[in-house]
């Protein structure tokens, strides 16, 4: 059995559609668990996100997939919050050799999202973690998959409020492809980090 989690924000509830879509997805191959977890805002006080029991399971989980709405050009504040307190795991490199994935929301087509995206795979790479995007070529037939087609991670436009079809196939796909690269990958998550010289 291999363990996907979802650590993400959702402030309107379309980056949780998002994330419901992604689990759907990884469900759909064999031998896949999915954990979600929602950062809510009372799990920040003064400013400190601190959930040990979070990060314990973090620490068992196969991929981890980080998921916020894009505001302002970036991740939530709630998001960055998690992402701040993950020092910890950082400096005993725990997610190391890991798979990680992001999926964002925007209220625009463009809307920054690319950036959000991009502070997604820094932590990842932060943390020497192994970063799946979308696997769809300039050129894909499937149009209905990924119709903006950004490589980095899953996303979608909510000008209404609700994902659009296109947008849970896109994050769907991303759910089935890091839970297909699980078992195409056993055996890495756990080597030793290297001594430094």
């Amino acid at each position: 059995m291999k363990t996907i989690a979802l650590v993400y924000y959702s402030g309107s509830g379309a980056t949780h559609q998002m994330a419901q879509a992604i689990a759907e997805g990884a469900k759909t191959q064999p031998g896949i668990q999915v954990m979600s977890y929602r950062i809510s805002d009372e799990d920040i006080h003064h400013g400190r996100f601190n959930d040990p029991e979070l990060f314990a399971s973090l620490e068992q989980a196969d991929a981890i997939l980080f998921g916020s709405p894009t505001y302002m050009g970036g991740p939530a504040a709630q998001f960055k919050a998690f992402a701040d307190a993950s020092s910890d795991s950082w400096s005993e490199q725990g997610w190391r050799n890991k798979l990680a994935a992001g999926f964002t929301v925007g209220g625009s087509q463009g809307g920054e999202q690319d950036c959000t995206l991009n502070y997604l795979v820094t932590l990842a790479m932060q943390h020497g973690m192994l970063w799946v995007g979308m696997d769809m070529p300039n050129g894909y037939d499937d149009k209905r998959i990924n119709p903006m087609g950004r490589q980095l991670g899953a996303s979608g436009h909510t000008p209404a409020g609700e994902l659009s079809t296109a947008d849970r196939m896109t994050a769907s796909h991303l759910g089935q492809r890091v839970a297909g690269l699980l078992y195409a990958q056993s055996g890495a998550t756990h080597t030793a980090v290297p001594a430094l010289a």
